[in-house]
């Protein structure tokens, strides 16, 4: 199945008290760019989060924001410093008796010091067991923004059948109409053949045939819309490949059927043709410009 490179997936989960959140967005582009922001407990993991992406995902800028942060709720990650509580209970009594007050330490006093409580560095103690969960988490985002891309594509697909099937019709259009115009222009050298064997003017029969055969040729595009139909059949084949590298080479076969179709425009010196082409022309590069989104 096809891929757009355009898509996001995200992901995110809770545990040990840790919250793990990826999201990823990926948009165009000629190679497989990947950039990666990471919390900084987790810095040293940024080229396995590159590698882990980078197995999936052949052409786009993708790009990973990982997050990482303690649980609402989950406990608050706080222990008492107890010696610290007893210190300053201490020096506040003393404090109280050199003012010479009789009201007691409160509890109000004591929280009024921030540094009575720890902080417990949950997640700086275990960095390498909260990356086996948040490998987890990037696998879930990459499968979610595959299948974004993968719902793309297959919204591409079907607007690139659309068009070729469309694009498969004028042909026959207009090979129809080089048909009608040949015999005009056959018709109209039998009468200008004729006109010359009828003056008294000296020429070569074969010469003058051969003649006649070229500009004949000249015309003909039968093998032009031959060849463009080929083409259609292949990019429509290829549309259905599962193989990495199908845009290069959808990009390929759209570029032998402009050659095609500016063949049969010089070739056929009809308006109507003429015009024709130019409508299959436009599509063509409607097609051109949604293939640049394909992996």
């Amino acid at each position: 199945m096809l891929e757009s490179m355009t898509g996001y997936g995200s992901a995110e989960g809770v545990d040990g008290g840790v919250r793990v959140v990826a999201e990823l967005r990926s948009v165009n582009n000629r190679f497989a760019e990947i950039s990666v922001k990471l919390p900084r407990q987790l810095s040293s993991y940024e080229l396995d989060v590159r590698d882990l992406i980078r197995v999936h995902f052949q052409r786009g800028k993708i790009t990973a924001f990982i997050q990482i942060q303690e649980d609402a709720a989950e406990a608050l990650p706080l222990k008492v410093n107890e010696e610290k509580v007893r210190a300053y209970k201490a020096l506040l009594e003393q404090v109280r008796e050199c003012a010479g007050l009789e009201s007691p330490v409160v509890l109000n006093q004591l929280l009024k010091y921030s540094d009575i409580f720890d902080t417990e560095d949950r997640i700086g103690d275990k960095t390498e067991e909260i990356w086996g969960y948040t490998r987890r988490i990037i696998e879930e985002a990459i499968v979610e923004l595959k299948k974004m891309r993968q719902r793309e594509g297959a919204e591409l697909v079907h607007d690139f059948m659309q068009r070729i099937t469309d694009i498969g019709a004028t042909l026959d259009e207009v090979q129809m109409l080089s048909t009608e115009n040949m015999e005009v222009v056959r018709q109209r050298l039998r009468d200008k053949v004729a006109a010359v064997a009828e003056a008294d003017i000296t020429y070569s029969r074969d010469r003058l045939e051969t003649e006649l055969v070229l500009v004949a040729d000249k015309l003909d595009i039968t093998e032009e819309c031959t060849r463009f139909r080929s083409h259609n059949k292949f990019f429509l084949q290829e549309l259905e490949n599962d193989e990495p590298g199908s845009g290069r080479k959808l990009n390929f076969l759209l570029q032998e059927q402009l050659r095609e179709a500016n063949t049969i425009a010089s070739k056929s010196q009809h308006a109507e043709i003429a015009h024709k082409v130019v409508g299959i022309k436009e599509e063509l590069e409607k097609i051109r410009e949604q293939l640049q989104n394909i992996e």
